[in-house]
């Protein structure tokens, strides 16, 4: 069992589990490379001055996995089921489990209907600004959580508010995660 499985490898998928694994949570990324990402090129992300997607993609997976994230890169998760200890995770590959799981699979909000997850009138799913859904440890981001609003900064930014309530939860206290270098005043 894991701490953390993501489905779903963009924006949202790679920025929650930097930050779970980063705070020594095991995480386990599931990415079947459909990420719209490789149809963009930034120039309005912040911090980038200009950058192709797909690029932005090699990028950011390299950065998840120097913090210890493992990636079973074309493995698609086909259903999420709730247990008494967290969640099984189906794929083609296997069955997996852990403590929390991060739906990040884009517009594709299947997973979340199939877990019983809620949605709003708009078929959206309904989460939170921690990103939680009506499922206890299960979090929604990126593009199944808004109406037409998809954005790779936003989806990111919705991975991130997902790990850092997980990491709140599994550290009993609200968590912050700022770096700062040693000789900061």
């Amino acid at each position: 069992m894991v701490d953390v499985i993501v489905a779903g490898g963009g924006p949202a998928g790679l920025s929650a589990a930097l930050f779970t694994a980063k705070n020594d949570l095991e995480t386990l990324v599931f990415d079947t490379d459909e990420t719209w990402m490789h149809k963009a090129h930034l120039f309005n992300y912040l911090g980038i001055e200009s950058m192709d997607g797909s690029e932005f993609m090699d990028v950011s997976r390299a950065q998840v996995e120097d913090f210890g994230v493992e990636r079973n890169q074309g493995e698609e998760v086909t259903a999420v089921a709730e247990t008494d200890d967290g969640f099984t995770v189906e794929t083609d590959e296997g069955e997996y489990e852990a403590d929390y799981v991060v739906l990040a699979t884009g517009a594709d909000r299947s997973l979340a209907e199939d877990l019983g997850c809620e949605t709003t009138d708009e078929g959206i799913v309904d989460v939170g600004v921690e990103m939680e859904t009506s499922v206890p440890d299960a979090y929604a981001t990126g593009a199944m959580v808004r109406a037409e609003e998809w954005q790779a900064v936003i989806a990111a930014g919705d991975g991130a508010a997902a790990a850092l309530n997980i990491l709140s939860k599994e550290k009993g206290e609200h968590y912050h995660d700022f770096d700062v270098p040693a000789d900061a005043e």
